[in-house]
């Protein structure tokens, strides 16, 4: 087990847990999480309403060298989004409004999911049967107030790697900033 305290975060096994105190706290960990990002990665996000997975989203984003405002496509399921000049482009899928694990193999997100862009997912586990094997599972949770848990759970071994390399270079940060 590593662990440091001035985070909050705890990597044991492919399993990272940090606390997060604010939403501008959540966009700086996905910020400081889209700059090890890679195309073809998938990040699914799972967690209540309010749990702030469109911040995180927005921090990948901005990681990922994206200028423009990135927000949520409930109504419209994908937002797609290039970056500036450098990074990989940005598949941002919602899918609150899927009703059924079925009705998301309708929707052709494989040609995203296994594409040359980052994918992030939102309300993931509506799409289990056609996520690739090995992504990262990040699972957000209210604390109370503006805090949250944010649980990365690495599947697969370039996710373990990407896990390990993530709490490395954020050890002894506040992740108010990740430079």
């Amino acid at each position: 087990m590593q662990r440091d305290c001035e985070l909050g975060l705890t990597l044991v096994a492919g399993r990272m847990a940090v606390a997060s105190h604010s939403a501008a706290q959540t966009r700086h960990i996905g910020e400081c999480l889209g700059r090890l990002l890679q195309a073809g990665d998938v990040v699914c996000l799972q967690g209540e309403l309010g749990t702030g997975k469109t911040c995180l989203c927005q921090g990948i984003g901005r990681g990922l060298g994206v200028t423009s405002v990135v927000t949520s496509p409930t109504f419209i399921i994908i937002n797609e989004y290039p970056p500036s000049n450098r990074g990989h482009k940005l598949y941002h899928i919602d899918l609150y409004r899927i009703e059924r694990n079925s009705e998301a193999r309708t929707l052709g997100l494989e040609d995203y999911l296994y594409g040359d862009g980052v994918c992030v997912v939102e309300w993931a586990e509506w799409a289990l049967d056609i996520l690739p094997d090995e992504r990262l599972w990040i699972t957000l949770r209210h604390l109370g107030g503006t805090k949250r848990e944010l649980e990365f759970h690495a599947l697969g071994e370039r996710y373990d790697e990407l896990l390990q390399r993530f709490f490395r270079e954020t050890r002894g940060q506040s992740l108010a900033s990740c430079d």
